[in-house]
């Protein structure tokens, strides 16, 4: 599916549980990236994945549901590398070049698994304690 038609299905919440991926939340990330400033395409994923999850009744526990940390930190990761290496002219493109995104575990690098993985962490956004998160070079709000 193109990039325009899988954006307006994520929206509108119309993407089938079993469909929804971790490259799938990538690619969001660098549509919403490629689109918007960074703090605006972090709301709008935010409020997109609520919204999928309310459609697909996730429950929200600890290890399910809506995560503030893990959606941050890949909005990040995603943001620097389009930052590095400009954005391709369509997301799997990108995301076939930048497979380090694709690894679910990345985020282990940055995080333990038990600060991770805390109640804190799902609530809202924590600082990394292994390593910090990369940073985007000033003035890129926007690497799209």
């Amino acid at each position: 599916m193109d990039d325009e038609t899988f954006l307006k299905r994520f929206e509108a919440g119309a993407i089938p549980r079993e469909d929804w991926r971790h490259r799938d939340h990538i690619r969001a990330a660098y549509l919403y990236l490629r689109r918007h400033p960074f703090g605006e395409a972090t709301d709008r994923i935010r409020s997109s994945i609520q919204r999928l999850n309310a459609v697909h009744r996730t429950p929200e526990t600890l290890e399910r549901g809506y995560h503030e940390t893990i959606t941050q930190a890949w909005m990040r990761l995603v943001h620097c590398a389009l930052c590095q290496f400009g954005p391709r002219a369509t997301a799997d493109a990108f995301l076939d070049e930048q497979s380090q995104l694709l690894s679910k575990r990345a985020l282990l690098l940055f995080y333990s698994r038990d600060r991770l993985m805390s109640g804190e962490a799902k609530a809202r956004f924590v600082e990394p304690d292994l390593a910090p998160l990369p940073k985007s070079p000033p003035g890129h709000s926007n690497c799209g």
